[in-house]
């Protein structure tokens, strides 16, 4: 059996976890102007030339964080119910993850500003949302054909305004119930 220093996790998956949970807090924490591969390695307990057998580039790390960061919405959307109470529950899901994880949106937030600057970024985050809006159309068109989304949505555009409404109601996380319920009311006619 193999013994490990204590506080520095194993090899393998559980030290490249441990270093994406570092740099999402560093990026959680201080934006990328604190995220530095030798702070990195340090908070997980290893030398900072070693980061690099598991990242050999930063942009790596980065593109780590945006999976785990993404990752976590996989199942905002309940499987079961008619498209208004799946979206509902989305919506719902949502706001409670911007009230409970604010550090989660904090990180996804820096991630899209550092992506109008970095066209790979810009590219990732983009195949990534798109998952989430083709979701949204989905929902959208399902109850628009069902005669519950308000009068005049276009089922596109409302998957864009899911988009931008909750990417701003991230920014302020102690209005978000509030701006989250009004767009609820705004897109589903009862």
């Amino acid at each position: 059996m193999a013994t490990t220093r204590r506080g520095r996790p194993p090899g393998g998956p559980e030290r490249w976890n441990a270093l994406v949970q570092a740099a999402y807090r560093c990026l959680a924490e201080g934006g990328f102007e604190r995220l530095r591969m030798r702070d990195v390695a340090a908070q997980v307990g290893i030398d900072h030339s070693s980061i690099h057998h598991h990242f050999p580039t930063k942009q790596d790390l980065v593109i780590a964080v945006v999976d785990h960061t993404t990752r976590q919405f996989w199942s905002t959307t309940p499987p079961e119910g008619s498209a208004v109470e799946r979206l509902r529950g989305h919506l719902a899901t949502l706001r409670q993850k911007i009230v409970d994880q604010p550090e989660l949106h904090i990180v996804l937030r820096e991630l899209d500003l550092r992506a109008r600057r970095d066209p790979e970024l810009r590219e990732i985050i983009a195949g990534r949302e798109e998952g989430w809006r083709n979701s949204l159309r989905t929902l959208l068109t399902d109850a628009a054909a069902a005669g519950a989304l308000a009068p005049g949505v276009d089922p596109a555009t409302g998957a864009e305004l899911v988009i931008a409404t909750v990417k701003g109601a991230s920014l302020a996380s102690d209005r978000a119930d509030d701006v989250l319920e009004l767009l609820e009311r705004l897109l589903i006619h009862t």
